[in-house]
């Protein structure tokens, strides 16, 4: 009587509810780990496009130093 108390829980649980569980935690996984939130998205929509700003901002200085003074690259280059 009493190994059926325990073994009767324990078969319901592995039999119903660990695969249940099981299911459920591995595709909530695969759910996140499948890409980018829109949020995340949108956000590196942004970054790409600051970037982009900084990167023609750098290319602006440049030229102007270029016109001011030519040798300043050979300070700077490795």
């Amino acid at each position: 009587m009493s190994t059926f108390l325990i073994a009767g829980p324990v078969i319901v649980f592995l039999i119903f509810v660990a695969p249940l569980w099981l299911f459920l935690h591995y595709r909530s996984k695969r759910k996140s780990e499948s890409g980018l939130s829109s949020k995340e998205f949108e956000k590196l929509q942004a970054l790409s496009a600051r970037a982009e700003n900084m990167q023609r901002r750098v290319e602006s200085l440049e030229r102007i130093l270029d016109a001011e003074s030519p040798k300043w690259r050979q300070n700077y280059d490795a």
